[in-house]
Parts: structure tokens; C-alpha cells; sequence
């Protein structure tokens, strides 16, 4: 819409908020059309009373939105750009985030960000959404050309289903028509009482956190990285890049235990400490000290060992971002709000989509939340599809998750694996680390259930997702009898 449209829209506008009586224009009407797929002249007259009720939203003059996306994290991003692709954001969309800057991808802060500056550390603008999947960059300028309105450092603190009304940290009131919850997951933190918020203790979940702890590591000396997951290996890799000294202290027997068996974990760690990472396993931590300049000067660990550190990063998992939204229905046993196989919570007009959504699995026939940029793209395109069309296709997600670690300028080996599937059954592994090796679950009935690859080439990462998808039968001692991994995959090739 022109300046001079809008200008026009916005005397017409205030005629239209006074008839809408504080209730907006967007009752159920359009979006109960949509969901029982009515036809093209309802759809349209649907339409035209989408566009006469965005008049006013495209102006801002009340507090009315068509559509409310709640959080600013990867899942916004892409919901957006699919708001984009049906000509439904401009002027209908708002976005409300905690977040200073546009929806990125997130994946990169604890990868690329924390590399040293000498060595092309990713920077902002360029990861934002939606880069990360050959899409285009959605920078602050892209959101205004789009006509999408984002409300920046003002996260939602109060629900309220019956009005449909939300309010944000600032005070301000928005109505919407459908809500998009997007709010993602907190990093888990250490109790304040054993050093959790120590000056030097740093959590990564935004860009703020990355360039805090970056700040740290140019001038660290010594690092404690606590947790053995996903944040930790990332981290203490890209601490490798500052030529630290660096611990990572955990309580199980070996690294990525959700996922990597004892043999896989082994020649990470291996590799690891050729990079200089020291291991302490098996450990608890009793509290983290304090110098006398107030910083973190050690962590304690339970068995009364000390571990000297300057700066502590802190990687125990995460928690899902419920709050204000628990009574749309939060899932006991999995955490997050729970949604069925379009996105849709119990309370009709109200999604939940990301990290936060806890949404039947249909492959594995369980609920279950993903924290993975992949399944937040997925999940976006599909609910805001289910949203806008008719379509009424069940989202059927393959588990997928991936690492690219040792990226940096100089370094001596450089890391990508990629996992597909479910890790579950009895497991096969083939090659030697030089520079591959693949893992295979296979069930009792000798389907394969999940396979894991390291190094591999376009073609074969590619082969990953239809193995694990078909879930075939395959030939067990032949799998075992490969002599390497490219046989391997050509076995489990040959059985789909």
C-alpha cells in the first residue's frame, strides 16, 4: 500500500474501529470458512472482509491485528515469509518479540559467532531468517516493505483467551484475530545461591548472550564449559579458536549422550582433546566461586575438585517458553503446549509452533517437542498453511538434527555429522573417524530406524533422509560385515 493509500486508509479507519466496539474485525467467520474449505466466492468475500477489517491494522490506530505472532526466534522468520508467499502480511501481521533485532538463525551463535575476529566470525545482518535455508535475508527493511509490523523488546506478559487480547511488557494492548505462539524455549540456568549469575557466567540463547560471552573470550584465559550436549561441544570448539584452555565438566559417562552411543562419543572426545579440550566426566557441580574482584574464579565440583575458570559457559538444555500461555493446555509429560498434527491447540484461532509446540510424531506415533531450527521451519510453513488454506494435511516430521563444528580459519579438521530418524535398537557402526564413520539403529525386527553419518558427501547425506523414512529391512550381517562406509550405505541403499 502507498503513503497516500494509507494516508486515505487511516480516515476511513476510524469509522471501522468504532463499528468493531473494541472487538475487532476478525470474530471467527473468515477463518471458519478457510477451515472447512468453502468455496471460491465465500473465499473471496472472506477476503474482502479480511482487507476491510487490515484497513485499520495497516494503520495501527486500534489495538485490532488479524494475525499475532508471539516471539521472534527462527519459527517467526519463516512464518512470516509464508505470510509473505500468500499475500497476507501487509498490514494483518504483527509479531511481538523480547528480542532488539529481526528473527535469525539461531543455530549460528554458538557455530560461527564466537569464532575470533580474525578468523570471519557470522555477524548480523547476515543470518537472518531465511537464509538458513537458501531463502531470502529478512532484515528489519524487509518487515517494513512487507507491511509487517514488529514490536521489538516487548515480550507478551499476559494472556487473556476469552477477550483474545494480549499485553506486552511495554503496556500496550493488542487484539488478534489468530495467534501464532512462537515463544521457543529459556536456556536452563544454575540456582543463583551456588554462582548461577556470577559476573562470567554466560548462557547462549540470543544474540545479546553471544556477544556477551564473546567479550568474555577475548580476554579468557581459562573456560569451564558446563554440559556435554549440543551448546557445550559447540562452544568448546569455537573456543579452540581462541586457543584457550578449555574443560567441559558433565555428569554422564560420555559426550551428546541423548544421542551418540559410547563407541561414536569416544572418537569425538578423541578428537577433541587432540584440539586441547580436557574432559572431567561423571561430575557434578557442588557451586561456582568468586574471586575477589567479584568474577567467576573456579567451579567446585561435588567430589570437592576444583576446576579454575574466568569465564563459565553453561549448557544443561532448556526449558520450553510457556508463560503467560499455560492455559491454552501445556503437556505434562514432554513440556510445551500441546497441538494437534495442524498446529492448532485446543482453543480454536490459537497455534503454537517451534520449540514450544508439543505435536503428535506421526512416524513414531508419540507427542514430542523438537528443539531444532529444522522442525521450527517445518512446523512454521505448515501451521501458517493450514491457516491460510485449506489444507488439512498432517504434519509428518522426520527427526533430524546436525552439527558443524571446527569451522574456523586455521583449523586442522572440520566437522559436519547429520542424524536421521529415531535412535532406538541395536547399533552397527562402520569406519574409522578417517575421516568418515556411520552408525546404524536397526530394531529387532531388522529395520532401520535411525542411521548417523559424519563427512559424508552431498549424495550420501541426501541417501540419510530415505533410509530413515522408508524404515526398511535390511541385511544385518552385511551391514556388520561392511569394510567401509560407503559400502555401508550402499547396503542399506540396495534394501529400500
Amino acid at each position: 500500500m502507498t503513503s497516500a493509500l494509507r494516508r486515505k486508509a487511516a480516515q476511513m479507519a476510524s469509522a471501522a474501529a468504532a463499528a468493531a466496539a473494541g472487538m475487532g474485525c476478525y470474530s471467527q467467520t473468515s477463518w471458519a470458512l478457510r477451515r472447512l474449505g468453502a468455496g471460491g466466492g465465500a473465499l473471496a468475500s472472506a477476503a474482502t472482509r479480511r482487507r476491510n477489517c487490515s484497513v485499520a491494522a495497516a494503520v495501527f490506530d486500534n489495538q485490532n491485528r488479524e494475525y499475532v505472532i508471539v516471539g521472534g526466534g527462527n519459527a517467526a522468520g519463516y512464518a512470516a515469509r509464508t505470510f509473505v508467499e500468500h499475500g497476507m502480511a501487509d498490514g494483518r501481521l504483527c509479531i511481538v518479540s523480547k528480542e532488539a533485532v529481526p528473527p535469525y538463525e539461531r543455530p549460528a551463535l554458538t557455530k560461527g559467532y564466537l569464532f575470533p575476529p580474525e578468523k570471519k566470525p557470522a555477524r548480523l545482518p547476515g543470518f537472518h531468517t531465511c537464509v538458513g535455508s537458501g531463502g531470502q535475508r529478512q532484515t528489519a527493511e524487509w518487515y517494513k516493505e512487507n507491511g509487517i509490523e514488529v514490536l521489538y523488546e516487548d515480550p507478551v506478559e499476559a494472556f487473556d483467551g476469552k477477550t483474545q487480547t494480549l499485553k506486552t511488557s511495554s503496556g500496550k494492548i493488542l487484539k488478534y484475530g489468530s495467534l501464532i505462539i512462537s515463544t521457543g524455549c529459556a536456556a536452563a540456568r544454575l540456582p543463583e545461591k551456588i554462582g548461577g549469575d556470577l559476573p562470567g557466567v554466560h548462557y547462549i540463547r540470543d544474540v545479546a548472550d553471544a556477544d556477551s560471552l564473546v567479550s568474555s573470550l577475548g580476554k579468557a584465559k581459562k573456560i569451564v564449559v558446563i554440559g556435554g550436549g549440543y551448546i557445550g561441544m559447540e562452544v568448546a570448539a569455537a573456543a579452540c579458536g581462541w586457543n584457550l584452555d578449555t574443560t567441559i565438566i558433565f555428569p554422564e559417562d560420555h559426550i551428546m549422550p541423548r544421542l551418540f552411543t559410547p563407541s561414536l562419543a569416544k572418537k569425538y572426545e578423541e578428537l577433541y582433546e587432540q584440539n586441547g579440550v580436557k574432559f572431567v566426566k561423571g561430575a557434578l557441580i557442588d557451586k561456582l566461586d568468586a574471586g575477589s574482584d567479584g568474577r567467576v574464579s573456579s567451579a567446585i565440583l561435588k567430589d570437592g575438585s576444583v576446576v579454575e575458570a574466568d569465564t563459565v559457559i553453561v549448557g544443561i538444555g532448556a526449558k520450553p517458553s510457556v508463560s503467560p500461555f499455560e492455559a491454552v493446555g501445556v503437556n505434562i509429560e514432554v513440556g510445551g503446549i500441546e497441538v494437534d498434527s495442524m498446529f492448532r491447540t485446543s482453543i480454536p484461532s490459537i497455534f503454537a509452533i517451534g520449540d514450544v509446540a508439543a505435536f503428535p510424531l506421526k512416524m513414531y506415533d508419540r507427542i514430542a517437542r523438537v528443539e531444532h531450527v529444522d522442525h521450527a521451519r517445518k512446523s512454521a510453513q505448515h501451521c501458517i498453511e493450514t491457516l491460510l488454506t485449506s489444507q488439512a494435511k498432517a504434519y509428518d516430521y522426520l527427526p533430524y538434527f546436525y552439527s558443524r563444528v571446527f569451522e574456523y580459519e586455521g583449523s586442522s579438521r572440520k566437522i559436519w555429522w547429520q542424524f536421521y530418524g529415531d535412535n532406538v535398537g541395536e547399533t552397527i557402526e562402520v569406519g574409522n573417524f578417517d575421516p568418515k564413520i556411520a552408525t546404524f539403529w536397526i530394531d529387532s525386527d531388522s529395520r532401520l530406524k535411525g542411521v548417523f553419518l559424519e563427512s559424508g558427501t552431498p549424495e550420501e547425506f541426501s541417501l540419510l533422509p530415505k533410509l530413515a523414512r522408508s524404515q526398511p529391512i535390511v541385511d544385518k550381517a552385511k551391514l556388520k560385515s561392511a569394510t567401509s562406509v560407503e559400502d555401508a550405505l550402499e547396503i542399506a541403499r540396495s534394501s529400500l
